[in-house]
This record gives structure tokens, C-alpha cells and sequence, in this order.
């Protein structure tokens, strides 16, 4: 599979001034898979060690943080000598050896010359509790769910896939019935490297789901292993909450939801475990659609979303019928999913979410985005519907210098907005208008 980490990584490899790097990214999203494709695709060798099960290692780092004693057993483990500029040196599940992770600023401040990535699954939980961190001395890229443009291609579609790339609007719309059965296939199988290759493989949708069920299962039984057990509870409530949450005509996460009188101190720790472990997506809402967003932005007023489309649709019990053909009692949650989606795609593209509504909350925004100059409102449908009566509201009463409404018609350029199909957003919006870093 093509990941588009991949340029990233090639880029940070060729840095002047390179730092160790941490790739961060929730479980099975692929994080080892990369790292070892990289170093196949672009060193001589490569060495990988993983904490979770090399015990000798870890007493190595333990020790001290002599870089020559360290270096001289990562090549006893390779079983062969090693130049430090065709090397790439990885170390997984890095949670597992914490003075491993605080050897990192070592490595950068006196071996700059040799080439290190880490990972390591609930990293940022294991960072929260208070694990020793290199503050300032490494690099950091996330890796997510595959993107819908990454899926398409993937799937065989190399064609469709360029085209989007390039912005080729006429062969984009001109094949528009064919994006719009991929990305509802995409609500269901979702960018999981492990489900996606089980669809390629047996283009068996209940395999699929088979696969994304053990996933949700295999989460769960994380909340309880790693996180502290008087708080696993109120994971779990919080976790098996997200599709009732969205299925709320305004979607803001609501903690009366999960229980009757909850409040917010009840379940900071639950939601910030979930975040820290990569499992979940926070929108947050701004009061004024000002620069900069973060200046407006409400802590205690959001959307909470999964970090994948199809464990959405899996933990919701939506079948591929449902997705794929429609029906009238589906309606109302096929909005929500269709902001997943859209949360999924500027959260993988490098944008923090936010959306916009006054203190009443009506004319909502469902997504807005900082430029340089001015916010961008996004309103999202779901289907074919063009009206779009609170973005010409607030158009009307703030005027931005753009506006965007996303969904299944064709790209059209208007006096006032644009539309921008769903299959398309992300890239629209990263090599159109803003190019995130």
C-alpha cells in the first residue's frame, strides 16, 4: 500500500538538521508496517528492535546513555557491523523502554549522523502519565487511518486517484458516480490498513466487518490492560456513547448522555485517555469566526468522532446494504457519518477541527478553517442537497473572502461559494487553498 507518509519520511530523511522522529498514530494503524517499508525503500539496512518483547535491550538502555555502548549492542542485535548514513535504526513500542525514549536527545545532541524513528502503541498515554520526554529534541509525524484518496488507490483505482491528485475537475466530474460508490464503500470498510487489505483480498464486505469487530474488541481490551482501573468504566461509557452522540441533530457531546446528572470533571480523564491513546477526534466550537481560531475556541463545547469511518459504522451496526443503497430511516445518522468522514479527511490532511455557532447554537458552521488571512466555513451534506441556509447566512453577516459546501454534486464554482464534492475535500483543500506543513 502507498501511504502518503511516505513523502513525509522521505523528506524528513534528508533534513540538514535531522532529528530523531517519532511517528505517533493509535493502534493498527500501520506504524510498523511504514517504518520498515521506509527503511527497505531507502537504507541498506535496516535494524528494528521492539521493547515489548527484547528484554536485553531494554537493560542496555537502562544502564546508562552511553551512546557508544548502546550503538556497539544494537549492532551485537543486528548481527553485523553497520555505517551510521545507509542505517536506518528503528525502535517499536518505545512506551516499553522509557530511558530508550529519553535517549533520543542523546542521539540528536551527539550521533546526529545516524538515522532513528520510534513508535510505539499508546505512546501519548504512556507521555501523559509521565514518562520522561526529549523536549525539543525530536521530530514528530502522525500517522492515521488511510485517507479516502489513499483507500482509492489502493483498492486498484490509480486513475481516479491521480485525477483527484492533479484537480482535474472535468475528468473528476466526469467520473462522479464512480467516486461516489467508492466513497460509500469507503464509509464501510473505512481506512484501517488491516481491513483494507482484507477487502482487496477477499472482496468479502462480511469479512470486513468481521475484521473491524475484532478491532473494536481488541481496544476495549486496551482500556482495561493500560489504563487505571477506576477510570475504565467511564471509558467505556464514553466510548460506546459516540454514535448516539452523533446521532443528535447538533452532534455537541453531551454528558447527560451518559448518565443522568454527569458532569464534565467526571469525565475528563475517561475522554483524555482516549484522546492521548488516538482513538477519538475532537471538534471543537468557536465563538467568532476570527483569526486565530484557538483565541474563540470553547474547551468544554465539542463534537467527539472515531478516528475511522468504518469502526463508526461497524460499532453502529450499519450494514453494507444500508450504505451502499440507502433508506429512508437512515437519514439522520447518514449526516453524522458524512461528518465523520469529513472530520477523518482534515484531521489526516494536518487541520485541527473546529466548528462554528452562536450561543444559542443555531446557524451552525459544521466546519471552519483557519487561512492566512480568513476562515473558510465548510457545510457539509451528505447527499445532493444544495441548499445550504446557514453558510448563506453567515456569509451574509461576516463575509469571508471564501466559502465551501461539500457534498455529492459535481464541483461548481458560484458567485458566493463553492461546491466541493466529499471525495474530493481533502485535496481541494490541501492543493487549492491551503498547504498544511
Amino acid at each position: 500500500m502507498e501511504r502518503e507518509l511516505f513523502t513525509k519520511l522521505e523528506r524528513w530523511m534528508n533534513k540538514k538538521n535531522r532529528k530523531p522522529l517519532i511517528i505517533q498514530g493509535a493502534r493498527q494503524v500501520g506504524k510498523t508496517w511504514i517504518m520498515k517499508e521506509f527503511g527497505a525503500r531507502f537504507y541498506e539496512n535496516t535494524v528494528y528492535i521492539n521493547f515489548d518483547n527484547n528484554k536485553a535491550m531494554k537493560d542496555v538502555f537502562d544502564l546508562d546513555f552511553d551512546l557508544k555502548r548502546i550503538l556497539s549492542a544494537i549492532k551485537i542485535e543486528y548481527g553485523k557491523s553497520f555505517q551510521a548514513e545507509n542505517t536506518l535504526i528503528i525502535f517499536d513500542e518505545i512506551q516499553e523502554a522509557p530511558k530508550a525514549l529519553a535517549s533520543l536527545k542523546y542521539f540528536y545532541e551527539n550521533a546526529p549522523q545516524y538515522s532513528i524513528i520510534a513508535a510505539g502503541s499508546l505512546l501519548g498515554v504512556a507521555l501523559h502519565q509521565g514518562t520522561s520526554f526529549p523536549v525539543g529534541k525530536v521530530d514528530f509525524l502522525k500517522l492515521c487511518p488511510m485517507s479516502f484518496n489513499e483507500f482509492i488507490l489502493a483498492v486498484g483505482e490509480k486513475g481516479l486517484h491521480e485525477a483527484l491528485r492533479s484537480q482535474d475537475y472535468e475528468l473528476i466530474n466526469a467520473y462522479a458516480g464512480k467516486y461516489t460508490d467508492l466513497l460509500k464503500k469507503y464509509y464501510y470498510v473505512g481506512g484501517m490498513p488491516e481491513v483494507v487489505q482484507t477487502y482487496i483480498d477477499s472482496d468479502d464486505l462480511f469479512e470486513v466487518r468481521e475484521i473491524q469487530n475484532n478491532l473494536l474488541q481488541y481496544y476495549e481490551e486496551d482500556f482495561s490492560k493500560h489504563a487505571p482501573k477506576e477510570v475504565v468504566p467511564r471509558i467505556m461509557m464514553v466510548w460506546n456513547s459516540i454514535p448516539s452522540q452523533l446521532a443528535k441533530e447538533n452532534r455537541k457531546f453531551m454528558y447527560g448522555a451518559l448518565r443522568e446528572g454527569a458532569r464534565a470533571k467526571d469525565f475528563e480523564l475517561a475522554i483524555q485517555w482516549l484522546e492521548d491513546a488516538g482513538l477519538i477526534l475532537k471538534s471543537y466550537r468557536v465563538s467568532k469566526p476570527d483569526i486565530p481560531l484557538i483565541a474563540y475556541m470553547e474547551m468544554n463545547s465539542f463534537k467527539m468522532f472515531m478516528f475511522d469511518v468504518g469502526l463508526l459504522t461497524a460499532k453502529a451496526g450499519l450494514s453494507a446494504r444500508l450504505l451502499l443503497e440507502g433508506s429512508r430511516i437512515f437519514e439522520e445518522f447518514k449526516g453524522a457519518l458524512t461528518e465523520q468522514y469529513v472530520a477523518q479527511e482534515l484531521h489526516a490532511a494536518g487541520y485541527p477541527l473546529y466548528y462554528f455557532a452562536t450561543a444559542r447554537s443555531t446557524g451552525e458552521i459544521d466546519f471552519m478553517l483557519q487561512g492566512d488571512l480568513d476562515c473558510v466555513p465548510i457545510e457539509v451534506k451528505a447527499e445532493q442537497n444544495l441548499r445550504a441556509r446557514s453558510l448563506r447566512a453567515f456569509c451574509d453577516k461576516y463575509k469571508p473572502g471564501m466559502a465551501i459546501r461539500s457534498s455529492m454534486s459535481n464541483y461548481k464554482q458560484e458567485d458566493w461559494l463553492t461546491n466541493v464534492p466529499l471525495y474530493m475535500l481533502a485535496e481541494y483543500l490541501k492543493r487549492t487553498i491551503y498547504v498544511v506543513s
